[in-house]
């Protein structure tokens, strides 16, 4: 069979012209010089690998993989990295220069980076994804680094491959390095609260936005789009403040339930079964497609980029939207659901608590020393709910969205950096 390079989806927003849209919104705004809005526009530096790897059938396969660092003004580079047969180099620069931003919202000394590797994790075995990992590492040996460029988990990923790669970091270095990864596993030097620290961002970001619409949340209603490890604990923790979830879906199908549904019980449920709800008798199956455009006071889409288009915005009936994957709505859609009077909470702010408590751990892993649990919910909640109100004051000053808003909050504390470091 001929090989085939493989191409974005044709129908698709390119994610990096979204994120340069609404980058260019927010720097008219603010009157960023032409200086400035050239160095932060662009990828600092844009890595490609390709790694051989041996797979369990003796054969050996070669594997496109992707580092793009977007910027270093405010300190050593940020993000995850996802393992997906759809990864393309337009997407990873889009998610880098989207850490930018959400590690200046919420104000910590990071820049912004993200990584990728096309494959499918699903139909590998855990040998060949170990084997796929360290190879990654390795190439890449020379760009990561405690104070140079700290990776950490996304699609496809976690605690398990970040072990991998630390472990293979360390052995390049001659020394155990646990600082240079965050999103470990604890007895690694992980933090507590790292696994439901981005669907807490989301639920303390909702919190806060129902608090500024009037929004009682033991009277309100919610659809969660993806039900992983995101979504799923900001179904529980919304839950536990008296949200009602009608709706979650995930890749097995969506799940509705007039009454509400269990979310301990459908979370139990999915562990059991492989992370999938499919078969779950606690709720009816619905259309996929119809769970955004619900009857429900909130929605949140926690699974991947560009669910919200033209093609369904109109039909949305939520009051609020709240961003817990990056990239869901797409830009074409913005002015839509500003005409309706929604407010959205952006995901360079709402989902940020990921990175925040990723902050923690590498502070931790520099101190030697770890925090409790409390130590780590307190400071990453005090954080959310200030940075939310940073880009509120923001959107209220310049009139404009909170997208917008989350923008200006972030482009212009890295604007002020870099013109304080001296420029070039």
């Amino acid at each position: 069979m001929l090989y085939k390079e493989p191409a974005p989806i044709k129908d698709r927003e390119n994610p990096f012209e979204s994120m340069m849209s609404r980058f260019n919104i927010a720097a008219e705004v603010l009157g960023l010089d032409e200086e400035t809005y050239n160095v932060l526009k662009s990828p600092t530096r844009q890595v490609i690998v390709n790694v051989p790897v041996t797979m369990d059938d003796g054969k050996v396969r070669v594997f496109e993989g992707y580092r793009v660092i977007h910027s270093t003004i405010l300190g050593p580079s940020k993000g995850g990295i996802r393992y997906a047969p759809d990864v393309f180099l337009d997407e990873v620069k889009a998610l880098a220069a989207w850490m930018t931003w959400k590690c200046a919202v919420v104000d910590i000394p990071y820049g912004g980076a993200k990584g990728g590797i096309i494959c499918d994790p699903f139909t590998m075995s855990a040998g060949e994804i170990e084997r796929l990992t360290r190879a990654y590492t390795a190439a890449l040996a020379d760009t990561f680094g405690p104070d140079q460029d700290i990776p950490a988990p996304d699609m496809g990923t976690g605690p398990r491959e970040m072990a991998w790669l630390m472990d293979e970091y360390s052995k390049t270095k001659g020394s155990t390095v646990h600082a240079v990864v965050t999103g470990k596993p604890l007895v690694l030097g992980g933090s507590l609260g790292r696994v439901e620290a981005t669907g807490r961002g989301v639920m303390v970001s909702a919190m806060a936005a129902m608090d500024k619409l009037g929004m009682d949340p033991s009277k309100s209603t919610a659809a969660i789009q993806g039900f992983g490890n995101v979504g799923a604990w900001a179904a529980k923790l919304m839950a536990e403040r008296g949200v009602k979830i009608l709706g979650v879906s995930d890749v097995s199908g969506a799940y509705w339930n007039d009454n509400g549904i269990d979310i301990e019980d459908a979370i139990e449920y999915k562990n059991a079964h492989n992370g999938r709800l499919e078969g779950y008798k606690g709720a009816e199956m619905m259309d996929p497609d119809e769970l955004l455009t619900s009857k429900v006071d909130v929605i949140i889409p926690a699974a991947v980029e560009d669910v919200i288009t033209i093609k369904n915005v109109d039909k949305i009936q939520a009051r609020l939207i709240v961003e817990g994957a990056n990239g869901p709505t797409s830009y074409k859609a913005d002015n839509i659901i500003n005409e309706k009077g929604i407010m959205v909470v952006p995901d360079i702010l709402a989902n940020s608590g990921g990175v925040t408590v990723s902050y923690f751990e590498w502070v931790q892993n520099r101190m030697g020393f770890k925090w409790t649990l409390d130590r780590v919910n307190e400071r990453a909640e005090r954080i959310m709910n200030e940075s939310f109100e940073r880009v509120y004051a923001t959107s209220q000053k310049y009139n404009v969205p909170m997208r917008i808003a989350a923008y200006i909050v972030a482009i212009d504390k890295v604007a002020m950096t870099y013109k304080y470091r001296g420029g070039f």
